[in-house]
């Protein structure tokens, strides 16, 4: 096939399409009508001789194909786009892009409020949006354009997707003041006696910190199982339960629900925060601007709690 002979925009089309599996939300996207992402969608069809979206309910579902093309399109295009930013810096101030953050509650909690303030400041036009992404989806949710970044804990990625270091985080015990089992310090034994709570999106299975106490021949008594730490806090805060969670964000809540940090009273692991992106945003300035206010904002977020 000679490439000469193609119509690079309907390539603009494909990425569009695979992103909103939808022709009417694509069609919105490029500013475009309805009939004619439909043709040009029919034109990629007979070019390549595949339907590349099936309709499934109400979504456009890709093909094989589809699936094995975006990620070396995607790439293509922001190489291109990377180039002619180039000749075209940046510019906050008057930016109007929207990024989406995949972002956990507690990452939201501690970095919207001062990433806002540097928005309404420094580029009052863009647009973030936060959403909360499964684990296990955060690679192909970039690989698919559906997430421009992502903060998460570290794990294993692909070689298509880029990931920065931010910060290794100790875990603390958060308890009620005046908690009757507590007098200065929290030791072992009383941390074993007591009843904890888990936050977890998993529906079973321990923590970071029930593998490293089973390590060491010990188990604890989780008697409440959540999924969000703020909630995790008011109970905490209400009862003898003690919570064992990241120590930016426990100082942060504490702060404010009259709960108290203790040192976690054996050794486990060191949380590892890590920023996620695909290889295709690396040079892409938009992206790159919003990965260093995060750094930054996080950085600051950290030595706060210290």
């Amino acid at each position: 096939m000679n490439i000469n002979q193609i119509d690079l925009n309907l390539f603009v089309v494909l990425d569009a399409i695979y992103t909103e599996a939808s022709l009417t939300r694509a069609a919105q996207r490029l500013h475009l009508s309805q009939p004619a992402v439909s043709h040009a969608l029919g034109r990629l069809r007979r070019l390549l001789d595949d339907p590349l979206f099936i309709r499934q309910g109400g979504a456009m579902m890709p093909t094989p194909l589809a699936r094995n093309l975006i990620p070396p399109v995607r790439e293509a295009l922001a190489t291109l786009a990377g180039s002619i930013d180039l000749n075209q810096p940046f510019e906050p101030a008057v930016s109007q892009r929207q990024l989406t953050l995949g972002l956990r509650d507690v990452f939201e909690a501690m970095i919207l409020p001062p990433l806002q303030t540097v928005l309404s400041t420094d580029a009052p036009h863009m647009q973030m949006i936060s959403v909360r992404t499964s684990r296990s989806d955060i690679e192909a949710e970039l690989i698919q354009g559906k997430l421009d970044l992502a903060l998460d804990v570290a794990m294993p990625v692909g070689s298509d997707i880029r990931q920065q270091s931010l910060v290794r985080e100790r875990m603390v015990v958060v308890a009620r003041r005046a908690h009757p089992a507590i007098k200065q310090r929290l030791d072992l034994r009383t941390y074993l006696a007591a009843q904890h709570i888990l936050v977890s999106s998993r529906r079973q299975g321990g923590g970071a910190e029930d593998f490293a106490l089973q390590r060491l021949g010990h188990t604890r008594a989780i008697r409440l199982r959540c999924q969000h730490y703020f909630a995790a806090c008011r109970v905490v805060s209400q009862s003898d339960l003690l919570l064992t969670m990241p120590e930016q964000y426990a100082r942060l809540v504490s702060a404010n629900l009259g709960t108290q940090c203790h040192e976690l009273p054996f050794d486990a692991p060191l949380m590892e925060v890590c920023l996620y992106w695909h290889a295709s945003a690396e040079h892409d300035q938009a992206n790159r601007w919003l990965r260093e206010q995060l750094a930054t904002q996080f950085t600051a977020s950290a030595q706060w709690a210290n």
